[in-house]
């Protein structure tokens, strides 16, 4: 089993940044390439106050906005161009505003957002999909509606040209002191996918939030679901490690290989990660980010990358 899809971070919320310019992201495109990667999806084009381009929807909704300097979404479609990827669009996030029942101003702001950025961006062959950056855990009618009123309005905009993809998380025992079990989870997203069946064409749960040793039922119970409403079964193999006392190194090999493994066994369509760039980039801020890409070269049987 490969990983074939990344996410892109660049609006950096509860990891690092690498403080890249074009060069080093450039670099890191190429790197992604040689290593099987055809898809990247951005996380978040926008969060809170913060936009990876010069948003005036934003502008208007959220009044004062960080400075803008680079156009980093015309940066990953040209880059995605020139590499031969995928690029998958991620919609606007604001995790306050859906703590404090926010969800309607969310699709509002997205709607307008969203044809914003089809009309500067749309024109570029390298834009795939859209990512609706909204992750749920457990049963959230509001969450829920969110997500489908996001897509919809998506969807309405290129139909069913191009997919549109959630990657929701596991309320597991590495992030709650209250996990959930199996059979509660199969019954909320039972539900769940059932409401968004004909809005989301492609669902990749994250896989670091429970035990090694759970995760191979979870990605079959997840894979069996989403089968029952005929959606695409990603896995979203996280490239971090949550079992370490701080946030949040590169993974051990070792659990990495684990993981690919229980991917592999339940024969789910495509492994993407969160996140290449920051957790499995020769080029990352982190030394042993270099260290865990080597490994995976040596999974896959290639020559270790020159670095340039």
């Amino acid at each position: 089993m490969r990983i074939t899809g990344t996410f892109l971070d660049e609006i950096t919320v509860d990891i690092m940044s690498n403080n890249w310019g074009p060069e080093e992201w450039a670099k890191d495109f190429r790197a992604m390439k040689y290593i099987g990667i055809d898809t990247v999806i951005i996380i978040r084009s926008g969060f809170e106050n913060k936009c990876i381009f010069p948003s005036k929807v934003l502008e208007k909704y959220i009044g004062s906005m960080m400075p803008v300097y680079d156009d980093l979404c015309e940066l990953f479609l040209k880059l995605s161009e020139e590499n031969g990827i995928a690029l998958y669009f991620g919609t606007y996030d604001d995790y306050g505003k859906l703590r404090n029942n926010g969800h309607q101003k969310i699709i509002d702001i997205n709607k307008e957002y969203i044809d914003e950025a089809w009309k500067r961006y749309g024109k570029f062959k390298a834009f795939k999909g859209w990512y609706i950056t909204q992750e749920l855990s457990v049963k959230d009618e509001d969450g829920v509606r969110c997500i489908k009123e996001i897509a919809e309005h998506c969807r309405g905009i290129t139909g069913d040209k191009l997919p549109t993809v959630i990657s929701p998380y596991i309320a597991g025992k590495k992030q709650f002191e209250t996990p959930i079990t199996l059979q509660q989870h199969e019954k909320d997203w039972d539900y769940m996918l059932s409401v968004l069946k004909d809005s989301i064409n492609i669902v990749a749960f994250q896989d670091g939030n429970v035990d090694y040793h759970e995760l191979p039922d979870y990605i079959l119970t997840n894979k069996k679901l989403l089968t029952k409403y005929g959606m695409r079964v990603w896995s979203n193999l996280e490239t971090f490690d949550r079992e370490v006392p701080f946030k949040f190194p590169p993974i051990d090999w070792r659990k990495l290989r684990w993981k690919l493994d229980a991917a592999s066994k339940a024969k789910v369509e495509k492994v993407i990660t969160f996140t290449s760039s920051s957790f499995m980039s020769p080029y990352s801020c982190w030394p042993s980010a270099g260290n865990l890409y080597d490994r995976y070269c040596d999974y896959l049987g290639i020559k270790k990358l020159v670095r340039e």
